[in-house]
């Protein structure tokens, strides 16, 4: 099934999710935030504001629904940028620890800003670039567009535990780009499709990467 319009998003979430009257209206505070931030800072393109449910909330929400099991303890977000999805998992799972990590000045104001006016306590803002982050041990780790996936591997490995739990959406090319890592590394992962776009997939592995540097096919 793909979300194709914004009531069926802003259904989805009652249904699949099981959210409330009262998460999806802090849902709907989220949404006027960021329409009035990005006046200010071009956090998303304005023509995904015209379905930001389906293109930006919905798409966000799906990875706790995609890997079937989300674990226990702390879900670290790379580039978290306007804050997807990280501040939608927040909202919707207010028990799992999220840390936003973000080097760009005005998007950490933004993600502290919006954690604070919806008082997101299980949110926190690692100002800095991934490699000066220091290493913590994470049960969750996702990357939108962070980069590409040998990039992303090489530089995020060491947050990873046995029971890492990875959630890598990607556009057209996820698939690709999965298929010239080594094998290894292929092995670790399966392929879901998104829920909201039908040209674009998630990747979703478990455990430590094997140190594969090399981005040629085996």
């Amino acid at each position: 099934m793909i979300l194709a319009s914004e009531a069926e998003a802003r259904d989805w979430f009652g249904c699949a999710l099981g959210c409330g009257a009262t998460m999806l209206d802090r849902l709907d505070r989220l949404v006027e935030l960021l329409t009035a931030e990005n006046a200010r800072q071009n956090l998303v393109s304005k023509s995904s504001l015209e379905a930001v449910w389906v293109r930006h909330l919905a798409d966000s929400a799906q990875l706790l629904l995609v890997s079937r099991e989300t674990p226990s303890g702390l879900w670290l977000d790379l580039g978290s940028g306007a804050g997807f999805p990280g501040l939608v998992i927040a909202l919707c799972r207010p028990n799992t620890e999220m840390v936003l990590v973000e080097c760009r000045t005005r998007r950490i104001a933004w993600l502290e800003h919006v954690a604070s006016e919806l008082g997101l306590a299980n949110v926190s803002v690692a100002a800095s670039k991934l490699e000066a982050l220091a290493t913590l041990p994470a049960a969750t780790i996702s990357a939108p567009a962070f980069a590409p996936l040998p990039q992303l591997i090489a530089l995020s490995e060491r947050f990873s535990t046995p029971e890492t739990l990875w959630l890598l959406p990607k556009g057209r090319n996820g698939r690709q780009e999965l298929f010239q890592m080594t094998k290894p590394v292929r092995s670790m992962f399966h392929v879901e499709q998104s829920l909201t776009d039908p040209e674009s997939v998630i990747l979703i592995g478990r455990g430590v990467p094997p140190v594969a540097h090399g981005k040629q096919r085996a």
